[in-house]
């Protein structure tokens, strides 16, 4: 019986953190994390290990997918990663030393907002409107917001997938696919690094739960990136806030109501 309903939470808990992974670059730890926690009782720095772990193959396929369609800036993404990483621990630092401000629901609401976003303001922006940026400026810009990013996720422990899509999106005029590409391609990294130091930190986990949750997520992530790689950018936009709006709901109803 325990078998069963770590296979029916896993798989529920692997399609919507694949779902979002390659649809907009979200983190599996948002949708996994909470699932696992509430329903199988693990305990939260566990969860969240399992969670990143699924996050790396999902965010690699997702990557690998972006970008053999040519939807995938490697050169700033590698820049942007590197400041994300650094600036992380120094949030995590200073975060430490102030009581009482951690924003636990932060990447819940951003989810359900970026969701609503989507939906109604779809990101139209084209790929020659991106290119004709000077590549001085893009690389100062990707520097500038990878701090920005890994301080405010470090600083309140969550929101790194969805700081990264908005970021790319709405102030470095990325076009969807491309942000997308580069949020999952950058995921990927920062999550191998969190789940190995969890897994230092903490020990192994359930390997079961963490088994599964890795194949479902990596499976709905191929799933959702093959599909928005070659969806149109109207299509792409509704079925990401679709999407987000769904996995934002879906984890506010398991944090309250259970």
């Amino acid at each position: 019986m325990q078998i069963f309903i770590e296979l029916i939470v896993c798989f529920f808990a692997g399609m919507g953190a694949g779902l979002g992974t390659g649809f907009a670059g979200m983190s599996a730890a948002a949708v996994i994390s909470p699932m696992l926690i509430t329903f199988l009782g693990l305990p939260a720095y566990e969860a969240v290990g399992i969670a990143l772990a699924s996050d790396v193959l999902a965010s690699a396929v997702s990557a690998y997918t972006y970008g053999k369609n040519q939807n995938l800036d490697i050169r700033n993404g590698v820049v942007m990663m590197a400041m994300v990483l650094l600036f992380t621990m120094v949030g995590s630092y200073i975060s430490s030393l102030v009581p009482n401000t951690t924003m636990g629901n932060f990447s819940v609401f951003m989810t359900l907002l970026l969701g609503i976003k989507f939906i109604a303001k779809p990101v139209m922006t084209t790929k020659e409107s991106m290119e004709a940026v000077s590549k001085k400026k893009r690389m100062i810009q990707s520097v500038i917001c990878g701090c920005m990013i890994g301080f405010i996720c470090g600083f309140i422990g969550a929101g790194g997938g969805m700081m990264m899509l908005l970021i790319l999106t709405s102030v470095l005029g990325y076009e969807l696919k491309t942000a997308v590409g580069t949020s999952v391609f950058i995921m990927a990294f920062t999550a191998f690094t969190g789940s190995m130091s969890h897994f230092i930190i903490g020990g192994m986990p359930d390997i079961t739960v963490l088994i599964l949750c890795v194949i479902f997520t990596l499976l709905w992530a191929r799933i959702a990136a093959r599909f928005a790689n070659k969806a149109s950018a109207i299509t792409l936009n509704r079925a990401t806030g679709i999407v987000l709006m769904l996995l934002g709901s879906v984890i506010l109803a398991v944090n309250y109501l259970f």
